[in-house]
């Protein structure tokens, strides 16, 4: 399990680390077995806000000192992930840490040997798996804790987390939600796992969430279905969403309308490796207050686009964000851009297929402030500077490790560019930066005078 601590507000965290143990010390300590513990005469209000107050370094090795200690310790664990579903399901978790308000069930859910050397990693998930418990190319039904355990377990939870603010968990059914909906009224951040249409009903009573991923199909791991009737039941259910993450979701245009028309306070949208019909693009722009749109290692951005006269736009759209997404359809990129118009920042990350012809179609977007790219090999500073250059309100540029943009074809009118932008970080080429980092250093050159064999 890993634990998290949290601070009073008032308190102030120290920035020094940890001094090593000064070992002289020690040789002048008399250790008496017998002596009295003054401790014992703290009440445990009195010793839980004296230990709060010790370096988070040294919590653990505190829990470690006496029974006593090791209660209290648990009493200042606000955060925990859970390895062994046991662990839930025996009680020890609420005797343990009673104070919970983040609770990450995720791993727990899934039943799989520690001791397999095998390990599988999805983003920022990794797994022990064992080969008899993987069927076409994702876990079985046998690796994952049946529903109706999750939900047992989620009932208990519920009874004794009335405060949980956080919530994670794997394979829950409509009923366990159902229940922390009634028991959780705090309840603002869930991240529901291989979960179904139907299970999304089940967070419909939840009416301070404002937080919500969800993840359906995602390769080795999950093979379950979140289609539109889930993103509709989703949107009328949670009224106050402020941030909605889809990784591996099913759905299109009435998905996204149903989600744009009752979520109404949505800020933050992201999408990862999405499964969307064609079209689904002209749904954002029923999200009237929609601030950021992130897409993560998308195949594509949109199938089937439509004409540009039906897209509409998302006028209060500040910051767009592509990571890892294949980029190399024309159509759908400018379809991209159109619904974008308005964007204020471009962040663009090891996106695929981004030529010079591609990225002229940013152009649309006339009053971007800000344009990040990394990773994007193959612009040249030939579409850079045509783009760059029609942004009459950009601030600043930040690029790096676009290796096919040299610093020698840098024109006078992009270098009088970047003498009056208020930001700008230039590292295209990391081989000429290396280069020019080791000018002077005799490196860089044959190996032969630094590798040299000595002749003694």
């Amino acid at each position: 399990m890993q634990l998290h601590f949290h601070r009073p507000l008032s308190s102030t965290r120290s920035t020094s680390p940890p001094s090593e143990p000064d070992l002289t010390s020690f040789q002048s300590f008399s250790f008496n077995p017998s002596a009295p513990d003054y401790t014992s005469l703290l009440s445990d209000e009195l010793l839980l806000n004296i230990l709060s107050k010790l370096p988070i370094s040294q919590h653990v090795s505190n829990s470690l000192v006496c029974k006593r200690w090791l209660h209290l310790h648990g009493r200042l664990v606000y955060s925990l992930k859970v390895a062994d579903w046991s662990f839930v399901t025996s009680g020890r978790v609420f005797t343990r840490f009673p104070n919970l308000t983040d609770l990450d069930l995720v791993r727990s859910c899934i039943q799989m040997p520690k001791s397999s050397g095998i390990i599988v990693t999805h983003k920022t998930m990794s797994v022990h798996v064992d080969t008899h418990f993987i069927l076409e190319g994702f876990l079985e039904e046998t690796a994952l804790l049946p529903s109706n355990a999750v939900d047992q377990g989620l009932r208990m939870i519920a009874g004794k987390y009335p405060n949980l603010q956080r919530l994670a968990a794997t394979g829950a059914s409509e009923e366990g939600l159902l229940r922390i909906a009634e028991e959780c009224p705090t309840l603002q951040e869930l991240e529901l796992h291989c979960c179904g249409d139907l299970a999304l009903r089940g967070i419909a009573g939840i009416k301070n969430l404002q937080v919500v991923k969800l993840m359906g199909f995602i390769g080795v791991f999950y093979n379950s279905t979140i289609s539109d009737i889930g993103l509709t039941l989703l949107a009328q259910g949670c009224r106050r969403l402020v941030k909605l993450e889809l990784c591996g979701c099913e759905g299109s245009y009435d998905g996204i309308k149903a989600i744009g028309k009752c979520c109404q306070m949505l800020e933050e949208l992201t999408l990862s490796e999405h499964r969307m019909d064609g079209g689904w693009l002209s749904g954002l722009s029923f999200c009237g207050n929609l601030k950021t749109l992130r897409l993560r290692s998308c195949k594509s951005i949109d199938k089937s686009p439509g004409a540009d006269e039906h897209l509409g736009s998302c006028l209060t759209l500040e910051e767009l964000h592509l990571q890892g997404c294949q980029v190399r359809d024309k159509q759908s990129v400018k379809a991209l851009f159109l619904v974008c118009e308005n964007v204020r920042d471009i962040v663009l990350h090891d996106c695929w297929g981004l030529e010079d012809d591609v990225f002229s179609l940013a152009s649309i977007c006339r009053r971007v402030k800000l344009l990040s790219l990394e990773g994007c090999s193959l612009l040249t500073i030939k579409g850079l500077e045509l783009v760059v250059l029609s942004w009459k309100e950009l601030q600043r540029l930040r690029v790096m490790s676009c290796n096919n943009i040299k610093d020698t074809e840098v024109t006078p009118e992009l270098a009088t560019l970047f003498s009056v932008l208020k930001e700008l970080i230039w590292r295209p080429d990391s081989r000429s930066l290396l280069s020019s980092n080791l000018a002077g250093t005799g490196m860089g050159r044959k190996g032969d005078k630094f590798f040299k064999r000595s002749k003694n």
